[in-house]
Formats: structure tokens, C-alpha cells, sequence
């Protein structure tokens, strides 16, 4: 249910200007620096605590923040081309390109706590094995992590489908471009048909002027060609 909403709040941001689809991708921005700043806070406590990281749901809203921001991205991508003044659709490059390297360095920051989260669970998983406890407090803390590795397993899946869901997105998108550049294509062809047309109508009626005059020489030149002959007849007989 999450991913169809993220998905829906996507496709519906997507429908915006640049500057609506810009400003859209600067409060996730926001929101998603503080979500991560926040989860890295909860990450240094309980490191030092020794304690368990139960952040599943945080990682996750921060993961799918991420995925509407990139959405964000490929929409502006396309929409800044399109921009008829060279220097606005320069200054709206190099926003679009700021913010697609602000959500790159948050989604590599994001990776990497998922990576130290799930390299902590297996070490406190070797640690209890070296331990060998057979005891109650042994197969407790055990059962911890085994329950925060599935949440954060189900985080990675559903990462990933979010990832998936936003290539299709993608794909989606590029194939709309294509076919609007296919139509743009087939009308500038149209108009220069159009135009050789025109060009051809007027070259044709020159020529038939053309033939009419060369006709007109030719009966002349033969009518003169005659009488001169028959004068000629005459005057040697």
C-alpha cells in the first residue's frame, strides 16, 4: 500500500511546472537530510549503548523520499530542454543538475548506513555464537537480531521495488519523448513537403512558360524557313 501511494504521489507531482517540480524536490530534499541526519543520530547512540537500531520504518520513508526525489529529477530533466531562452534553460541545468547530486549523495549515504547496520547485526550474531549460551538471555538477544535482519531485509526488498517501479517510470517517460519528438519530426517533414511543393508548382510554371515561348520560336523559325525556301524557288526559276 506505501509503494502505490509513493507511486501516486509521483505520477501526480510529475503534472507540475519546473518550478513547481524544483521546488517539490527541494522540501524532500530537506525533509530527507533531516530524516537521515536523524537516523544517524539514533544510529551513534545505540552503537554506544550497544543497543538495537529498530529503524526499519525510517529507513524505508527515507529510501522512498529518495525514489520521488530522482522521479523529480527525470521529469525536470526533460521539461529544462524544453525551455525556449538559452539562458534560462542553462540556469535550469545547473539547478536540476544540483539537485540530482544532492539526492546521489544522499542515497550513498543512506547505502552506506544500511551496510554498517547490516554488518553490526552479523557481528552481534557471531559474538553470541562465540559465546555459546544456552541459556534464555543467549537465544533472547539472538531472536533481536534475527527479528531487526528480516525488517531490515523487508526495507531492502521494498528498496528495491521502489527502485523498479521508478525505471519503469522512467522507461515510461522516455518513450512519451520519443513519441513527441517522432511527431515533431513527421510535422517539420509535413511542412517541408509542403514547401517543395510550393516550390515545385512555381518551377513547373515557369517551364510550361518556358516550352510555350520555345514553341512559339520553333513555328516561327519553321514559317520563316518556308517562305524564305519558297522566295528562294521563285527567284531561281
Amino acid at each position: 500500500m506505501s509503494l502505490l501511494i509513493s507511486l501516486g504521489m509521483t505520477m501526480e507531482a510529475s503534472g507540475g511546472t519546473l518550478s513547481d517540480l524544483y521546488q517539490s524536490s527541494k522540501r524532500l530534499l530537506l525533509k530527507t537530510r533531516d530524516g537521515l541526519e536523524r537516523l544517524e543520530r539514533l544510529e551513534f547512540s545505540a552503537s554506544s549503548s550497544n543497543a538495537s537500531i529498530d529503524s526499519p520504518e525510517r529507513s524505508f520513508a527515507i529510501k522512498r523520499d529518495i525514489v520521488q526525489i530522482q522521479s523529480l529529477c527525470v521529469e525536470m530533466d526533460r521539461l529544462w530542454r524544453s525551455v525556449a531562452a538559452k539562458s534560462q534553460r542553462d540556469l535550469w541545468k545547473r539547478k536540476v543538475e544540483q539537485v540530482v547530486e544532492e539526492a546521489d549523495s544522499l542515497k550513498d549515504s543512506l547505502d552506506k548506513y544500511f551496510l554498517r547496520n547490516q554488518r553490526r547485526v552479523q557481528e552481534a550474531q557471531e559474538r553470541a555464537e562465540l559465546l555459546g549460551r544456552a541459556n534464555g538471555e543467549s537465544s533472547h538477544i539472538l531472536r533481536i537480531f534475527d527479528e531487526e535482519e528480516q525488517a531490515m531485509r523487508s526495507a531492502r526488498n521494498s528498496s528495491r521495488m521502489l527502485e523498479e517501479s521508478l525505471a519503469t517510470g522512467v522507461g515510461i517517460l522516455g518513450k512519451y519523448a520519443e513519441q513527441r519528438d517522432r511527431l515533431k519530426g513527421a510535422q517539420r517533414k509535413a511542412l517541408d513537403v509542403l514547401n517543395n511543393l510550393g516550390l515545385s508548382n512555381s518551377v513547373m510554371r515557369l517551364i510550361e512558360r518556358r516550352n510555350r515561348g520555345d514553341k512559339w520560336i520553333k513555328y516561327t523559325g519553321m514559317a520563316l524557313t518556308i517562305i524564305i525556301l519558297i522566295v528562294f524557288w521563285r527567284w531561281t526559276r
